[in-house]
């Protein structure tokens, strides 16, 4: 519902603050040649991003969840006014009159209803026993409960919500440019507008093909708040996967960087209207030096131009606008519409899923809105409005996107942002800004840990408190090395894009089971099932995880077929092989295709890749199944090792052999520098596979 009410703003104040900040002419040239150097890793990145990325690989990890029966109330209306000090101080993206003209009034409480639901859940039946068939409920925390209430609103309600809540609490800070939440809300409230003006209606899909930037949480909100749908879209993405998913999806609009330009022009064609996507009317250009503060943000186009960096987007034509117009009155006039249902599909996240052909996944608010209350609950001792989250993680990843982005905005958190995963800014920034919250991969972890060994002056990393790691198995080495080295908690999860995506982890302070991926999430159940009957399996016996939860994904955007053969009687198949032991904690052996079957022997990668990471002088390892003419297939490892250490593959084959089966054993070991991996930290065995065929 609207909020009339207005409130005072500090913006003169914070404006003359500001002022007063800004050095000399002399000054500024001093202070620009170290801003430089800070800024020249992600123009660099971009840039390299920007021409050389068609020689790269696009990640192909996310995957599923499932519909939901919904026969609940309307979601609450979001505020349409956005506040004076919010759009005064709105990200360096806004022009001087888009600041000025904005809205000028701010969302003074959220909705009754959505606030206590969005911050309690419903309570436990303590004295009721866990069901025989769900043993992990007896093995929960004391503190998580077993059965929650999930608001039936709309996922941009967690940003109103903060806005109201924590307006002056910092919502984001990025290489020194900081957003409050009335600000953060603001700025979404405007984008929403201006994409309305351009004619982006309820329910038509928006792309977002944004590095971690304020830009890229602001266009996620905005999209939210016009009543589109969100497109997340890899940066990284070459043509043919662009134009794909472009097509695929309808997108009308897309938001993207300067330096992406010449990508997207080659896919819309010379004559837009008649090319490969007639759809993507619109096409919204921002600019890195748009979310960063005063001078990087004045210093930053000089030193494009000194690196041979040629603005040509034709603003005007073809669709094409500049973010910062979006800001202006005119488009600032457009009266949004009502906020989409609770039911309504929210995001479309792209996944290869097990086939590698990219198809849509239709997650709902209420799908975002429950795995963001799941993963609250299950970090039970979560301070409201005191957290901050260290965003490494790419948010247009579905793991990003719930535990990093809904989840600080959920719980009126700081998101700090880094535009890619770079080990030495990651520890400068850790150093800095002491986050509490980090999400990652193995592989971050284990880059962490050898970085931080090589110090001459350690470097305290105690603010961090709880880590999630997905993607990969984390190997237990690495476990106690990052909490000895933090004093917080790493722990195991798992998901997938099909379900919003996590759906186990294992328990922050209880009972944690090193190998396992922990107990399913409140209101999550999980079931083995046999390849060869469907039936449920016992305790002990593998066979494939199938999932049922309020977080599963709706289906396949335009694709019944996928869906159906997703679905299994109203179960989500994940596609990994997996057991469940006596206590619930469940295992994963290994996908279903990645499995070896070598002379009749069903092999799991993963059992070996554990043993090999086990190793002292292993830093990384990734097997594979390959041709065999005699046992039909091979196992193969490929080793990454570390820094000045060095092993045979005779030393190798008898680590091996004491670990393993004969028929498990590697028969070929291949040593690399680096394994080819996604934006998230997980090796592409695909792109190994591919290795292997193009060389027979």
């Amino acid at each position: 519902m609207e909020r009339p009410n207005q409130q005072p703003s500090d913006v003169q104040e914070t404006v003359c603050n500001e002022n007063e900040k800004v050095a000399s002419q002399e000054n500024l040239v001093e202070q620009g040649q170290e801003v430089v150097q800070e800024v020249t890793a992600v123009a660099q990145d971009a840039q390299q991003d920007a021409t050389q990325v068609d020689s790269q690989a696009a990640p192909q990890e996310e995957t599923q969840e499932a519909p939901q029966d919904a026969s609940q109330e309307d979601t609450q209306e979001a505020p349409q006014e956005a506040s004076q000090a919010a759009t005064q101080e709105a990200p360096q993206a806004a022009p001087q009159e888009a600041t000025q003209d904005a809205p000028q009034e701010a969302p003074q409480e959220a909705p009754q209803e959505a606030t206590q639901n969005v911050t309690q859940a419903a309570p436990q039946h303590a004295s009721q026993a866990p069901p025989q068939d769900k043993p992990w409920l007896s093995h929960y925390p004391e503190g998580i409960r077993h059965t929650l209430e999930y608001p039936q609103v709309n996922i941009a309600q967690f940003l109103i919500d903060a806005a109201t809540n924590y307006p002056k609490k910092q919502a984001l800070t990025f290489m020194g440019k900081t957003l409050t939440y009335e600000q953060l809300y603001a700025a979404a409230d405007a984008l929403a507008r201006g994409l309305g003006r351009q004619g982006v209606k309820k329910g038509d899909r928006v792309a977002i093909m944004l590095p971690n930037c304020p830009q890229a949480v602001i266009a996620y909100y905005g999209v939210l708040l016009s009543g589109a749908i969100v497109v997340q879209t890899n940066p990284l993405y070459v043509e043919r996967e662009l134009k794909h998913q472009l097509r695929d999806s309808g997108a009308v609009a897309l938001i993207s960087l300067d330096l992406l330009y010449a990508r997207i022009a080659k896919v819309r064609g010379k004559n837009p209207e008649e090319g490969p996507v007639p759809k993507l009317k619109t096409v919204i250009i921002t600019s890195i030096k748009d979310g960063l503060p005063f001078p990087k943000s004045w210093l930053y186009p000089i030193k494009q131009r000194r690196e041979g960096f040629k603005e040509t987007v034709p603003y005007g034509s073809n669709g094409y606008i500049s973010w910062k117009s979006l800001f202006k009155k005119t488009a600032l006039s457009f009266e949004r519409p009502t906020l989409p249902q609770y039911d309504d599909i929210a995001a479309l996240q792209y996944t290869g899923g097990t086939t590698g052909t990219a198809k849509g996944v239709m997650l709902t608010h209420y799908n975002l809105v429950s795995n963001t209350l799941q993963s609250l609950e299950w970090f039970e001792r979560v301070r409201l409005g005191e957290e901050k989250y260290l965003a490494a993680l790419p948010l247009f990843h579905v793991f990003g996107l719930t535990v990093l982005m809904n989840m600080s905005v959920c719980t009126g958190g700081c998101l700090v942002l880094l535009p890619k995963f770079e080990v030495q800014q990651v520890l400068k920034t850790i150093d800095k800004e002491k986050p509490t919250i980090f999400p990652g991969a193995p592989t971050m972890y284990i880059a962490i840990i050898n970085a931080a060994s090589k110090l001459k002056k350690p470097l305290d990393m105690s603010s961090i408190e709880i880590c999630i790691s997905g993607s990969a198995a984390l190997p237990l080495e690495v476990q106690e090395t990052f909490e000895t080295l933090t004093g917080g908690k790493l722990i195991e999860g798992y998901g997938l894009s099909e379900a919003s995506p996590v759906t186990h982890a294992n328990p922050i302070w209880g009972k944690r089971k090193i190998g396992t991926i922990g107990l399913p999430f409140p209101d999550t159940e999980a079931r083995i099932v046999s390849l060869e009957t469907g039936e449920f399996l016992p305790v002990g016996q593998v066979g494939e995880l199938v999932i049922k939860g309020p977080q599963v994904m709706k289906g396949y955007w335009n694709n019944e077929l996928a869906t159906e053969a997703t679905f299994y009687n109203g179960w989500l198949r994940t596609g990994d092989l997996a057991l469940m032991d006596e206590d619930g904690y469940f295992i994963i052996k290994d996908r279903i295709k990645d499995m070896i079957i070598a002379g009749g022997f069903n092999i799991y990668p993963r059992e070996i890749e554990e043993v090999l990471y086990e190793h002292p002088a292993i830093v990384e390892a990734a097997v594979v199944g390959v041709k065999d003419s005699y046992r039909g297939e091979t196992v193969k490892a490929y080793i990454v090792l570390k820094e000045n250490m060095a092993v045979s593959e005779k030393q190798l084959n008898i680590w091996c052999r004491e670990r393993l089966a004969a028929y498990k054993v590697p028969h070929i070991y291949v040593f690399r520098d680096a394994l080819p991996k996604t934006m998230v930290g997980k090796v592409l065995k695909r792109k190994l596979l591919e290795e292997e065929q193009s060389n027979e």
